[in-house]
């Protein structure tokens, strides 16, 4: 079996190196930057599909539920998509969101820069383009320590999993991971 590349247009990141450059406008107002941010522990970059996705709406009202747990284990979050201020704002409304922080406007030339999985639309109130899901966990110093990247939209970490493992990789300052 021969195994074929169709095109190279994302990186493979590494964990435990830098993570990527990002900046985005925030539904707060202003940007947020990543190299702006010093949490105790992790910042966590949350790229969801957009406000077409009913998946991502009921992924981000979970976070939403249970961000003051991972606030207290010093992690910070940010949930990012390629939509507008307009869809973005719809996505908030629809999930009744009230304390995510929510990003949005990000480009396909930043989804790829980030590795992400790109889709074309296929259905109505799918965009043109936009990015599957993925989940980053970056440490304060700006380094990749976590990665999950999705190909699907029906896939995703489980919040209550992914808690309890911070709660022992925190205490016991465990490595990275993947990085052989």
């Amino acid at each position: 079996m021969t195994i074929t590349v169709d095109r190279a247009l994302s990186p493979k990141l590494l964990m435990g190196k830098p993570a990527p450059e990002l900046t985005v406008q925030t539904l707060e107002g202003g940007s947020w930057s990543l190299a702006d941010q010093s949490p105790k522990n992790y910042t966590m970059v949350l790229f969801y599909r957009g406000v077409h996705c009913p998946i991502c709406a009921q992924y981000l009202t979970q976070l939403d539920q249970k961000l003051g747990v991972f606030e207290q284990m010093g992690v910070e979050a940010i949930a990012i998509s390629g939509d507008s201020q307009d869809k973005a704002q719809q996505l908030q409304a629809q999930a009744n969101l009230k304390n995510l922080t929510l990003g949005y406007g990000l480009t396909p030339e930043e989804m790829r820069r980030w590795g992400l999985y790109l889709s074309k639309g296929h259905f109505g109130k799918e965009p043109t383009l936009f990015s599957e899901p993925a989940l980053f966990l970056i440490q304060p110093d700006g380094r990749l320590y976590l990665a999950d990247i999705g190909t699907h939209p029906f896939a995703r970490v489980d919040l209550d999993l992914l808690a309890k493992g911070l709660e022992f990789v925190i205490a016991a300052n465990y490595p990275f991971r993947g990085t052989e």
